[in-house]
């Protein structure tokens, strides 16, 4: 197999790092407390000067919005709540023109029941689009057809209906029934979903629980264990050779899109086998999420990291992501700004593809949202506060956003604000912005190999190395200072996480610290 890594280490999106965006929660451009597209767009000087390369947006689509766009009701148009078409086409042109690039969500495993495809599926069993979605006489008893429970509400995976007296599969809420991918005819008009968006120049997707379309119709009962979590026990062969279809349509543009999927599988080297292989590949990118699921404790990350740099070396090439729309974000899982500061170092240093979800380079914290607040089906509500731009503003008003945001702010969103840091140079969105300067512009640090060393007196040690430059990164994972390591000279370093920004006799507790040589 030829390595990529030597072959195409210029490929844009192995050297990239993308910024996700809740549209929802960005910045609202035209005052009704949601946001949209046309805040995006005002706020691309942000964007750009932050320093990243490419902008990925959560589902934009038309949506009944019961799972927030997740549940789309047509792949190939913008709901009004975001805008038109027409602000899809100003964003490509104006991150194009910033030399950015714009990645969208996907979402491949099911639509909304209100797609025209179910409801014309629903209708009859005799209906030319029945067999779009998977379906099943109930069982003897009256009880659903499997044992499968569904991913939110802890409720079956099936929803009876009282018209056709079959019951439809849904992996999330019964509002998203499930699309079946063996039916030749559904993956021909998904394909046709992506060329729309490719034509327009899209530069790629974020293709949601990608890994679940290989079911097809291959949904019989799992053990009791793997029934409550259907989600993590759907690997089938089935959805590698989808995937390898979907590769060759995007391979076919010369504008080099690319796909990263939400491969929702935990065991180690289950997410990085959808990447293929360099004779049959498919993801470019598929997410691991063990990275969002480890705790800040210094024996854990550094299994973590090992673990997923081994399943992922080389051909293959990693992800890195911290926080995202539907975990609690790491400034709140840590516990701290320092937290903070020292995870922003490890995920722009690390040999991979970074992920930063908005706001993750203001130190944002989640919103405490009251229950009568709530509005998402499975309480992720608190990831999904609104950015707040301007320090003026409490804990439901303004910070840019007027009178009426759709969620409550961060719970830091006074002292975190972008106007309260943009002018203060041991903010951590200066921290973000001298990394992202300094990984850009060292090859070592974006496309260079990478060396672990082993764990020791909590401190996470790894070297990057592109054959002409190397580059050493320390963290201090624990609460105490860690001695100088014999090995390195204080004189070297380039860059500190720790808020003073100077150099001190040992490396304090959370603070890590990247070194030339």
């Amino acid at each position: 197999m030829a390595d990529p890594e030597a072959t195409t280490p210029d490929a844009w999106w192995r050297n990239a790092v993308v910024y996700q965006i809740y549209p929802r929660s960005f910045a609202d451009g035209n005052g009704d407390g949601v946001g949209d597209l046309r805040g995006i767009i005002d706020q691309l000087d942000h964007i750009e000067s932050l320093g990243v390369d490419a902008i990925w947006l959560s589902p934009i689509y038309p949506s009944p919005m019961r799972d927030f766009g997740y549940d789309v009701a047509d792949y190939c148009d913008v709901d009004p709540v975001f805008g038109t078409l027409d602000d899809v086409d100003e964003l490509i042109a104006d991150l194009h023109d910033r030399g950015l690039r714009l990645l969208l969500d996907w979402v491949p495993n099911h639509t909304s029941s209100d797609h025209p495809w179910f409801v014309e599926a629903r209708s009859s069993r005799q209906n030319a689009k029945r067999d779009w979605y998977v379906w099943r006489d109930p069982l003897p008893d009256g009880s659903p057809p499997t044992n499968w429970m569904a991913t939110f509400n802890g409720v079956p995976a099936w929803t009876f209906d009282e018209h056709t007296e079959q019951s439809w599969l849904h992996l999330f809420l019964p509002d998203q029934p499930d699309l079946n991918w063996a039916n030749p005819d559904v993956e021909s008009a998904m394909h046709d979903t992506l060329r729309f968006w490719l034509d327009r120049g899209v530069d790629g997707f974020r293709s949601d629980v990608v890994n679940l379309i290989g079911k097809g119709t291959d949904v019989d009962d799992l053990t009791p264990e793997l029934a409550s979590v259907a989600l993590l026990a759907t690997d089938r062969p089935f959805g590698h050779e989808l995937l390898r279809r979907i590769r060759q349509l995007l391979d076919a543009y010369d504008h080099d899109p690319m796909m990263v999927g939400e491969v929702y599988l935990l065991r180690p080297g289950e997410s990085a086998s959808y990447l293929g292989t360099d004779d049959e590949p498919e993801l470019h990118l598929s997410f691991d999420f063990r990275s969002v699921h480890t705790d800040w404790e210094p024996e854990r990350l550094h299994a973590t990291i090992s673990s997923i740099q081994s399943d992922f070396s080389s051909p293959r090439w990693p992800t890195w992501v911290l926080s995202n729309h539907d975990q609690p974000r790491h400034r709140t899982r840590y516990g701290s700004d320092e937290h903070a500061r020292a995870a922003a170092v490890m995920s722009l240093t690390m040999r991979g593809t970074p992920f930063l979800y908005a706001g993750e380079e203001l130190g944002l914290t989640d919103g405490d949202v009251p229950p009568e607040r709530m509005v998402d089906p499975d309480g992720r509500d608190g990831c999904r506060a609104p950015i707040p731009w301007l320090t003026e503003g409490d804990h439901e008003t303004e910070h840019g956003w007027g009178d009426h945001p759709w969620l409550p702010f961060p719970t830091n969103a006074s002292t975190h604000a972008l106007d309260a840091q943009l002018s203060n140079p041991e903010s951590i969105l200066s921290l973000y912005r001298r990394l992202l300067e300094l990984r850009r512009s060292t090859p070592a640090l974006h496309r260079g190999s990478m060396e672990l060393a082993p764990l020791e007196r909590d401190l996470l040690r790894w070297t990057r190395d592109d054959g002409a430059d190397r580059w050493t990164i320390v963290v201090n994972a624990g609460t105490s200072p860690v001695e100088w390591p014999a090995d390195l000279d204080a004189a070297h370093a380039a860059l500190t996480s720790h808020s003073g920004g100077s150099i001190a006799d040992t490396i304090r507790p959370l603070e890590a610290i990247v070194f030339h040589g």
